[in-house]
C-alpha cells in the first residue's frame, strides 16, 4: 500500500501541492499532512482514494525488489 514517502514522491513527480491531491482524492488537506508527516495512519478508504488519484494522473506503483513508483508515459 502507499506509504508517506511514496505519497510525497508521487506528489513531487506530478508537481502537486497537498491541496491538489486533497481535491483530486476528495480527502482533507489535514489528513494528507498528518499522513505524510507520519502522525496518523489513514483509513483504508483514504489510502485507496490517494492511490486512485495518483494512478488516474499517471503514477504507477511498482514493487521490484522494493517499493517504488514511476510516471507512465
Amino acid at each position: 500500500m502507499i506509504t508517506p514517502n511514496l505519497c510525497r514522491a508521487a506528489r513531487h513527480l506530478l508537481g502537486w501541492r497537498q491541496e491538489v491531491l486533497a481535491e483530486r482524492a476528495e480527502v482533507s488537506v489535514t489528513s494528507i499532512r498528518r499522513f505524510e508527516s507520519g502522525r496518523t495512519s489513514p483509513h483504508r478508504a483514504t489510502l485507496k482514494a490517494l492511490k486512485t488519484a495518483f494512478e488516474d494522473a499517471g503514477i504507477e506503483f511498482i514493487d521490484d525488489d522494493g517499493i517504488g513508483l514511476k510516471l507512465k508515459r
